[in-house]
């Protein structure tokens, strides 16, 4: 609707907005009931506004207006409209009904729950001995109420999956495959999406193991059912590693260190080896950027040294449960969550405090801003609040000597 541009221009006054918002909040949490009062302070023009509406005398000062009696008034005012669409013209769009989105909530979940049984039903695990354990967990995460909207897709493409792997006739498969054979689409069951999540955890609990906490512990239950995820295209650069064991792989690497040779190892690579990847006591250095490597290359420094090329792969990941390491990256936001997340693998962090970074910010040649969002550093909490104060982005690049120095 669309009020006569006098009348809006009357009770469009400012001094009466806060009113009007008042009322919007309070219908829009009470369902567009037109009932009770509402208490308003009123200067000299918004009570003659008022009175003018109203049809009777209103002083200014804190005065209480009555829902019915204002919604009467616009009805038989030149808006012809009552009290609901005249609030939603004067602040800016349609009224919510909260109460009625709540009860829709309700239902929607009920709802999905329904759904959730009936495909269980529909692919045949309703009565496995461990899909009550995958139910409730479903429940205390929440996962499916994140986005009930697609859930009921995301959740099909699990059980699906689940039933399919499970079958004792199922064939062995890449995990791309069986994601097109379930839902037509091979990333459908990757890490990073809602079905792959649901089916790991699944499986998890078919086959009694722990939720996943890294790509290795989701590749291991992927393999118990027959599935394997790919483990090949991932892989972190080594520089110098040294094996320690006398098995032909370990001697393998270490004829590449002596030969000068970068190694890329793949994930399926690293989950073959049993050996040690250095010596139990070794601490080895890791940065960020390819060139550091490169450059440690170039000069022949003896001492390993691991680069994830941004964030680490699963293949990095792996390198990094299984080694002592202690870790460089860029001083940036991103470069910062890399670090954070490498110190939670139980990295050390190598020249990533609040002092290297403002030594490096005094050498360095970019002036690149920083940026907004800052990440925590719980290894030195006082870096992210310099980091902020300084503004500065420092790329690794920037502090190569340093590092190779340290290196040599």
């Amino acid at each position: 609707m669309t009020l006569p541009e006098r009348f809006r221009d009357y009770l469009g006054a400012p001094n009466l907005t806060d009113l009007w918002q008042r009322l919007r909040v309070r219908l829009e949490r009470t369902g567009h009931s037109i009932t009770g009062t509402i208490r308003a302070e009123l200067d000299a023009d918004a009570a003659d506004r008022l009175s003018g509406l109203l049809g009777r005398n209103i002083a200014a000062g804190r005065r209480t207006v009555s829902l019915s009696e204002l919604d009467t008034a616009l009805l038989r005012s030149s808006a012809a409209c009552g009290l609901v669409p005249v609030i939603a013209e004067l602040t800016g769009g349609p009224l919510r009904d909260r109460p009625s989105e709540r009860l829709a909530r309700q239902d929607a979940v009920t709802a999905l729950w329904a759904e959730v049984e009936t495909v269980l039903d529909e692919h045949g695990l309703l009565s496995a001995p461990w899909v009550g354990l995958w139910t409730r967990w479903l429940h205390a995460t929440g996962l499916l109420l994140r986005s009930p909207e697609t859930a009921r897709i995301e959740f099909d493409t699990a059980a699906k999956a689940v039933a399919s792997v499970l079958d004792p006739s199922s064939p062995p498969r890449m995990l791309g495959q069986l994601a097109t054979a379930v839902a037509g689409d091979a990333h459908a069951l990757d890490n990073d999406r809602l079905a792959g999540r649901l089916a790991v955890r699944a499986l998890g609990f078919a086959f009694d193991r722990p939720d996943p906490v890294g790509p290795r512990d989701r590749i291991a239950v992927w393999q118990l059912a027959g599935i394997t995820a790919d483990t090949v295209s991932g892989t972190v650069l080594t520089w110098g590693l040294r094996p320690p064991g006398d098995d032909p792989w370990s001697a393998m690497m270490r004829a590449r260190a002596e030969l000068g040779l970068v190694t890329h190892l793949t994930l399926a690579e690293l989950s073959s080896v049993t050996a040690f990847l250095a010596a139990p006591d070794a601490t080895v250095a890791a940065c960020e950027n390819p060139q550091v490597l490169q450059r440690a290359a170039e000069l022949g420094v003896r001492q390993p040294l691991v680069c994830f090329s941004g964030n680490p792969s699963s293949a990095g990941a792996a390198l990094a449960e299984r080694v002592r390491l202690r870790y460089h990256g860029d001083f940036d936001w991103p470069g910062i969550a890399i670090a954070a997340r490498l110190h939670g693998l139980g990295a050390e962090l190598w020249r990533m405090n609040a002092r290297d970074y403002l030594d490096a910010v005094g050498v360095g040649t970019t002036r690149l801003p920083l940026g907004s969002n800052p990440v925590p550093t719980p290894w030195d909490p006082e870096l992210s609040s310099v980091m902020s104060r300084a503004g500065v982005v420092v790329h690794e690049e920037s502090v190569l000597d340093v590092l190779i120095a340290d290196l040599r």
